[in-house]
């Protein structure tokens, strides 16, 4: 089922307030939301630094949260919006959820899914882009200023 634009931005809107969460703690800013039944069921941003974890992405924790929510393995119902192309370890987990959909912003074209491999369910929805000049200038912002 497509929703209509305005309703993605909606939702990646909010991704990209966890992002800046992430940025503000010194995280690499990528944030998810998972959306069920038109309502944010788990919010999520990149915690490898704090946890000391390189699989604390925000698409891990996000996954983990939208579960405990509600209480069921497979996310087959729900979309995840995050502000980064998935790297092909998330895209993996996403697979062995099921997710229905993942709508993305900014591409990663070194470390993303479609460049690195990494295969969704058959049956989730992809969608590219949303609000990606937006995701992808947080980005930018947090990695030159690393480089300074």
């Amino acid at each position: 089922m497509e929703l209509p634009m305005d309703l993605d931005i909606h939702y990646m809107r909010e991704a990209i307030k966890e992002a800046v969460k992430a940025y503000e703690v010194d995280e690499v800013p990528v944030g998810a939301v998972v959306v069920a039944n038109g309502r944010i069921i788990a919010r999520a941003h990149n915690l490898t630094e704090r946890l000391v974890d390189v699989t604390a992405h925000a698409e891990m924790q996000a996954i983990t949260a939208a579960a405990h929510s509600i209480g069921a393995k497979y996310l087959i119902d729900c979309t995840l919006y995050v502000t980064l192309e998935p790297c092909s370890m998330c895209c993996g987990a996403l697979f062995w959820s099921q997710i229905g959909r993942v709508v993305y912003g900014a591409s990663d074209e070194k470390r993303g899914f479609s460049t690195q491999g990494g295969n969704f369910h058959p049956k989730t929805e992809i969608k590219s882009g949303v609000e990606a000049e937006t995701c992808g200038d947080l980005l930018s912002a947090f990695f030159r200023a690393k480089r300074k």
